[in-house]
């Protein structure tokens, strides 16, 4: 223990969040016989999203800080909504952010355990079975200044509630014709308090224990219990459950038989500009065929920003920019694709691919010639070494690198004005030859042999570079590029738009007629690249050999680094 305090000193008290502050204080007064435990606890509804990353963090994070133990616990209680492929998933989506859990656990190991709890609160006189329909306990409630009404079957005999508690386990009864409430307070503050339902009917396979049940326990029943079940000493959660607390700690006191009992924490969610969190509502976009699947690169999950080429590394590193608070807010997408680009500018092999190409004619350079130009793989890291690009007669250049008739700080190409070609020569723009619509065609070109590097004239000074490849050897690719998803920046306060009305119409564009160096023909599937003055981009799952297709991660382009320097 006394380790692990002496390394937080040494890094500094202010570094530390809430959460670690708590830790900390915690193992300094000894609680929990200096052990700490914290575990992660999906539902596997749904495939895990950014917001779950945050969770997924702090959760594993403390762990590992404090030496301890974080435990993956799938929140199984509801057999509607659950499925083995969402379970999958959410293991893997945890191993590809870096974490390892200490034991797999799943709420329905304990169904037996909060079963007997239950019956006992029933012969303890803390639950009981009511008959009512949901829409007649919810009327009943009152509100936070009104006093709920108590149930006509608040006060019915142990031995009946339990007999028809065991009954509704049989399968005697349909789906809401009973329900298990907690006999608390109708008149407590806090709503939850209002005799909560604490175990419901449910007629549906169960994905790990088929029909053994009939009746399945509420989250806020199971949750705490499962904590205490598995001694978990830190139950990290989201603010929403913060006004559960009272709760989660209530169950616990009566379940517990010494001194030990977990506690609850909980911080900000979070929210992200342009981007939708709800798991529910990230099902629809999958079901209406809105998006491509839950790897969608422009969905908000872990496996879509996997595939759109984010990093683990990127991700953690945001998250470790954002912090942990007990303020809800919204965060600006800008300073997670700072992140992601900070990243990739370390470890992504610098590449030349045209997106929107024209033919570029080096008039002067001889037919059938072709030279090898070294390419540096990414000045960032020395060790990365270089590559080899060949160069030709004929090249492709970005359709947006010439101009006819250009502005004076154009400094690109255009008829009497030289520039640079990447890792090449200086060439002088002559012309171009267009098509009867008057579209470009070809642009035409001199070369200077003494301006390569290492020639007298190389270091002859020109305003602009432009990337290129060779249109004889270059490779054909299909580029995807992806934007925000949706258009207005807080899409989960939209009302009055469906969901297909609010999706940015430009989200997804993609290009068929792209040329890349043939260094790409071997791209791995998920391999990171910049596009050299267009962007960062991932080789996407659906390439074959001789039909690369790229990802856009995200541009070059950096709004919140530019904001940041204005402020």
């Amino acid at each position: 223990m006394s380790e692990h305090l002496n390394n937080s000193s040494v890094e500094g008290k202010k570094s530390l969040n809430f959460i670690e502050q708590i830790v900390e204080t915690d193992l300094a007064e000894g609680k929990n016989d200096g052990r700490i435990q914290t575990r992660f606890p999906p539902e596997p509804n749904g495939y895990l999203h950014i917001g779950h990353a945050k969770a997924i963090c702090i959760d594993f994070g403390i762990a590992q800080r404090y030496g301890g133990v974080c435990n993956l616990r799938f929140d199984d209680t509801n057999p509607v909504k659950e499925d083995v492929e969402y379970v999958d998933a959410i293991r893997e989506d945890i191993e590809w952010l870096g974490f390892k859990w200490g034991n797999v656990y799943y709420a329905s190991d304990y169904f037996q355990k909060l079963y007997d709890f239950a019956e006992r609160l029933i012969l303890e006189g803390h639950a009981y079975v009511d008959e009512q329909t949901a829409e007649q306990i919810a009327a009943q409630k009152g509100t936070p200044t009104v006093p709920g009404v108590a149930s006509p079957y608040r006060d019915r005999p142990a031995e009946e509630s339990l007999d028809l508690f065991r009954r509704m386990n049989a399968g005697e009864f349909e789906e809401g014709a009973m329900i298990l409430r907690a006999k608390i307070d109708m008149a407590s503050s806090n709503m939850h308090f209002r005799d909560p339902i604490i175990y419901r009917i449910i007629k549906h396979a169960h994905h790990r224990t088929g029909h053994d049940w009939n009746v399945y326990p509420m989250y806020d029943f199971a949750h705490g219990q499962s904590d205490y079940f598995e001694g978990v000493t830190h139950s990290i959660c989201t603010l929403e459950f913060e006004v559960h607390r009272p709760l989660y700690n209530y169950f616990i006191e009566l379940l517990r038989k010494d001194n030990y009992a977990p506690r609850q924490i909980e911080f900000n969610r979070l929210n992200l500009t342009y981007t939708m969190m709800s798991k529910r509502k990230l099902l629809q976009l999958v079901k209406d065929g809105l998006v491509a699947g839950w790897d969608d690169p422009r969905m908000p999950t872990i496996c879509g920003y996997r595939r759109r080429g984010y990093t683990p590394e990127s991700i953690r590193s945001f998250i470790d920019k954002i912090g942990y608070t007990k303020y809800d807010g919204i965060i600006d997408v800008a300073l997670l694709e700072h992140a992601v680009r900070e990243d990739l500018n370390k470890r992504a092999t610098r590449v030349s691919g045209v997106i929107d190409p024209v033919k570029l004619v080096i008039t002067n350079y001889p037919e059938g010639k072709v030279e090898q130009m070294t390419a540096v793989n990414n000045p960032e890291d020395e060790s990365a070494g270089t590559h080899t690009i060949p160069f030709a007669r004929e090249l492709y250049i970005e359709r947006e690198d010439f101009m006819e008739d250009a502005p004076k700080k154009y400094f690109r190409m255009t008829p009497g004005q030289e520039v640079r070609l990447k890792s090449s020569y200086i060439v002088r723009c002559t012309g171009c030859k267009k098509d009867e619509q008057g579209v470009v065609t070809e642009v035409y070109a001199e070369y200077d042999p003494m301006t390569l590097s290492g020639m007298p004239e190389s270091n002859r000074k020109v305003k602009g570079t432009i990337h290129w490849v060779s249109a004889e050897h270059s490779l054909s690719a299909e580029v995807r590029l992806y934007d925000r998803l949706f258009t207005d920046e807080n899409p989960s306060d939209v009302k009055d738009k469906t969901l297909e009305e609010m999706i940015n119409p430009d989200s997804l564009k993609v290009l068929t007629h792209c040329r890349v160096e043939p260094f790409l023909a071997d791209a791995a599937v998920g391999a990171h690249f910049q596009f050299q003055r267009i962007g960062y981009f991932t080789v996407d799952r659906d390439s074959r050999s001789g039909a690369l297709v790229f990802n856009r991660t995200v541009s070059l382009k950096d709004s919140w680094q530019k904001t940041q320097q204005k402020a």
